[in-house]
């Protein structure tokens, strides 16, 4: 057999596909092994080149393939999909993950450390307990609002209402309305103290960070976004500058251009979607506090005469996301311009 000089991996939960190619890009085997058997087959092979898809355990598989001495290459399944010459099936995906990842203009997703990814992991949860509090939050006030009950939006006033309000209703409400809403209650107070402790969690990682204090610098950037921003990306070098990575997190324009006509739509709003709200949210508060003498606020009051607030608000997050890869990549500190 030649020697092996790419492999593309089809990730599974327990059987792996394993396509091999050589230096002349001939398939030299398409086979199937067990969950067991991927390490022992890449370890008993000679250096090369190993790809896979950016999905679920991606990252894991990385660091233990390269372990062995491997070149381990993520990426994107959109930039895999269109190297599918058949029916998609296990041996066709395997194939294409080989023959994609000896692309020279493929691009590749950076492969994370196990703190990067513990952190993310928190963020997702943080995203997704902050959702659930939310959907409790609103079955709680459309309960009482069935029985004329009407409560002030946002959950600072909840709070407050079930704090001095809540007690004078009790004898207006059917029993078994009652006893409902201390449990949602209950399973709120439960909710938000997850949270906190979420919060701590996150804080006591962006304060270890010295990446994570550089970027809190740039108005607008806090704790959340600090660290989801370099847990995300990992090393800015990565990216060739600030536009690259805005383009990553879909704060650039879309085109649609032909013929040598250019088109630029909207946003494209690909790649990760809580880091980009994230970014949004930011913008939007430099714009609510800006006055005289802040960062940017000739460059936002000039732009708000000429545009609408939501173009701003993601003309600035853009922005934003460029200044930070500025101080990542370059390893600079923030410098701050009207």
């Amino acid at each position: 057999m030649n020697q092996i000089h790419a492999i593309g991996i089809d990730l599974a939960k327990s059987v792996f596909q394993v396509c091999a190619f050589d230096e002349y890009g001939k398939k030299l085997l398409n086979k199937a092994l067990r969950r067991n058997q991927v390490l022992k087959f890449l370890a008993n092979i000679e250096p090369c080149l190993v790809g896979m898809e950016a999905c679920g355990s991606a990252h894991y598989w990385a660091r233990e393939i390269k372990k062995l001495g491997h070149k381990v290459r993520l990426m994107p399944p959109q930039y895999v999909k269109p190297y599918v010459k058949t029916n998609k099936n296990d041996s066709a995906d395997a194939e294409a993950i080989c023959e994609a990842v000896s692309r020279p203009t493929m691009r590749f997703v950076t492969v994370k450390s196990e703190e990067q990814q513990a952190l993310l992991l928190l963020h997702r949860e943080r995203d997704g307990v902050v959702r659930d509090r939310t959907s409790l939050i609103n079955r709680i006030r459309a309960s009482l609002h069935e029985f004329g009950i009407s409560i002030p939006a946002g959950r600072f006033r909840l709070r407050k209402w079930f704090r001095e309000d809540f007690g004078v209703l009790e004898s207006k409400i059917p029993s078994m309305l009652l006893n409902h809403i201390k449990l949602m209650h209950t399973r709120l107070v439960d909710i938000e103290a997850y949270l906190e402790e979420l919060d701590r969690q996150i804080d006591s990682a962006s304060r270890k960070s010295e990446q994570c204090k550089k970027v809190q610098e740039i108005p607008g950037v806090g704790r959340l976004t600090s660290s989801a921003l370099v847990a995300s990306i990992g090393d800015a070098k990565e990216f060739k500058s600030g536009r690259q990575l805005s383009a990553w997190l879909g704060l650039v324009p879309s085109q649609h251009s032909s013929g040598g006509k250019a088109l630029l739509l909207g946003i494209s709003k690909r790649g990760d979607a809580y880091l980009r709200r994230m970014f949004i949210h930011g913008a939007r508060a430099v714009i609510r506090h800006t006055k005289e003498g802040k960062p940017f606020h000739e460059w936002i009051m000039a732009l708000l005469k000429r545009m609408h607030k939501n173009k701003v608000i993601v003309a600035l997050a853009n922005k934003l996301v460029r200044i930070a890869w500025a101080i990542l990549a370059k390893q600079s500190q923030y410098c701050a311009t009207i």
